[in-house]
């Protein structure tokens, strides 16, 4: 039985002040430790009355760090009663006698796990399912729990990595991941919960409906279908922009082939690389020194004739 200021402290709770350097010292629990951290207590509520009030709204935990970040910074001007230094100006006297941070850089918080990929290439975490590419299906993979993030690591390399869910038995389907299977079984692309999920999230756009449909009423369904997933793989390793180009230039040419999309969308990507290379501009002393190094292209107009003469070369 813990009493008075003794704590059965967390593992990860004990690694990352161990990362940091510092103790810890527990208050006494109820009325009679109350008074211990009363600054603390009076602090939260100023910060809650002047930017939590009414609570704000946000879609992301992303978005709600940002705010708060935010407030937190309006605040570095405020002056504690009796004091004429700000509260920033405070803190930036103080930093210099603070310890330094650890050089191995910032504790990572996340638990690591170890997860069974199911049937359907999802692993579940916390009662939640998150997918992963096909190719790991029945296999065992490293999971790192973030309190944001879901990272899921095989054979030393990141091959997922979701936004954590907030509700359980909620799935996050990724299409990408089922890209193999569904090349080899085109009519299950249709009723995929992945594609669902893609044409929500944005990822499958009306541009790729539209290649897809006119490639099934050109090829049919199955070929039209796979010539899609062609398509949909190229966005490994090629910007969606170029991509989007080329599928509406090759519905105006009734051409569904994922190589054609590729050569074209590359192409488009060198084009643009090379008239974005800035031009160099060299010194007159520099072209002055190396003037006598140039030398006219040469050319093959008498090959012709020495060829015509017998002339070997």
């Amino acid at each position: 039985m813990l009493l008075g200021r003794e704590r059965a402290e967390n593992p990860r709770f004990i690694a990352l002040r161990s990362h940091y350097g510092y103790d810890s010292f527990f208050c006494i629990p109820g009325i009679e430790g109350a008074h211990e951290k009363g600054g603390v207590e009076g602090e939260v509520g100023r910060f809650r009355r002047r930017h939590l009030v009414p609570v704000p709204d946000f879609a992301t935990l992303a978005e709600l760090n940002a705010f708060m970040a935010a407030a937190d910074a309006a605040d570095d001007g405020r002056r504690i009663t009796g004091r004429t230094e700000t509260v920033g100006a405070a803190a930036a006297r103080e930093a210099p006698e603070l310890r330094a941070l650890p050089v191995e850089g910032p504790f990572d918080p996340a638990q690591t796990l170890s997860c069974r990929v199911d049937a359907r290439s999802r692993i579940c975490v916390r009662q939640s399912y998150y997918s992963v590419p096909a190719r790991y299906a029945g296999r065992r993979v490293q999971v790192r729990l973030g309190a944001s993030t879901v990272t899921a690591v095989a054979d030393g390399a990141v091959v997922a990595v979701h936004t954590r869910s907030l509700h359980k038995l909620t799935e996050d389907l990724v299409l990408d991941h089922y890209l193999e299977v569904l090349c080899r079984k085109p009519g299950a692309l249709a009723g995929a919960t992945a594609l669902a999920a893609a044409r929500k999230s944005g990822v499958f756009t009306k541009a790729h409906q539209r290649y897809w449909d006119a490639a099934r009423t050109q090829l049919g369904d199955g070929p039209g279908t796979r010539a899609l997933i062609g398509v949909l793989l190229l966005h490994r390793t090629l910007p969606a922009a170029d991509i989007a180009v080329w599928m509406a230039a090759a519905i105006e040419m009734s051409r569904f082939d994922a190589d054609l999309v590729a050569v074209e969308a590359r192409r488009v990507r060198q084009a643009a690389t090379a008239a974005a290379v800035p031009t160099v501009m060299v010194p007159a002393h520099a072209a002055a020194a190396t003037a006598g190094f140039h030398r006219p292209v040469p050319v093959l107009a008498a090959y012709d004739e020495l060829a015509s003469a017998g002339v070997r070369a």
